[in-house]
């Protein structure tokens, strides 16, 4: 059985960051306690926050509006627009990230002013590439959140990703780079807390969490023998890049031996003479 972890790509970007500012600038140029307070913290506790805040979504939806009408009905329309808002919160959120980086190359290089503005073409490319990322290989991470975590019913799911799209919107305002794989996983877990019989698969949940501690640390060592290879010259920098994209493919294609498709997450509608009015009541 192939294990399937929601990894933190957040963490990677920082610590791939942290490792290549720290071997060609020196210690003196990471700012560690930014990172703490702008970092570190918002990520423990963004998940806890959408977790919460899903808990109670989730209660009231099953309090108040199923109340023992079947549990798919009329969700699906409002999961649409909860998915969309997490779409945006993603964009507003993990997109600048890379934007962000990309902007810093440019301006260390030259190419452009200090405080510049992201160009449109580096906006364009993140959002191309978040959206082609989704695409390939997307399913395995929301094959994990959507049922490996805990079995989401529709107003569970409204709950769940409305809850963390508000509280992504509301980071970007106030200027946190949170991760939509915190907040979402987060929030799907409340979800399931709220609702009296969802199981709540905690060694999963565990799992996860040590993932994400080992994510950063990992990714700035990376970061830092990248960082030392490129900086021999072109050569180095080349060869960087066609490490990092012999290893990307080389994943993806290991990834197809196993592939996790939309068939993955096919679950029968259930008839009426299947649903018991009292199961779904809050």
């Amino acid at each position: 059985m192939v294990r399937r972890l929601a990894v933190e790509p957040s963490h990677a970007l920082f610590g791939g960051l942290i490792g290549a500012t720290w071997v060609s600038a020196g210690s003196d140029s990471v700012h560690f306690g930014k990172i703490v307070e702008k970092v570190l913290v918002p990520a423990a506790a963004s998940p806890v926050i959408a977790g919460v805040v899903a808990m109670v979504a989730t209660y009231l939806v099953y309090r108040f509006l199923v109340r023992g009408r079947p549990a798919t009905r009329g969700f699906k329309v409002g999961q649409i627009v909860s998915a969309s808002l997490v779409s945006l919160a993603h964009g507003t959120n993990d997109a600048q990230k890379t934007m962000g980086v990309i902007t810093l190359t440019l301006v260390s290089a030259g190419s452009l002013p200090s405080g510049a503005a992201p160009p449109v073409w580096v906006i364009i490319s993140a959002a191309c590439a978040l959206a082609l990322g989704t695409y390939l290989g997307g399913w395995r991470i929301t094959h994990t959140l959507g049922k490996g975590l805990t079995d989401i019913e529709g107003p569970q799911g409204f709950a769940a990703q409305t809850s963390s799209a508000l509280v992504i919107l509301v980071s970007s305002r106030l200027g946190f780079p949170l991760s939509t794989t915190h907040v979402c996983s987060g929030g799907i877990v409340g979800s399931g807390v709220g609702r009296r019989d969802a199981p709540v698969r905690w060694r999963m949940a565990g799992r996860m969490v040590l993932a994400w501690l080992f994510t950063l640390p990992a990714a700035a060592i990376v970061g830092a023998v990248s960082g030392k290879v490129a900086s021999l010259g072109t050569a180095g920098t080349i060869a960087v890049g066609v490490v990092g994209l012999g290893v990307g493919v080389g994943i993806y294609f290991l990834s197809r031996r196993n592939p996790v498709t939309a068939h993955s997450f096919h679950v029968p509608e259930p008839t009426p003479a299947e649903v018991e009015p009292g199961r779904l009541a809050a």
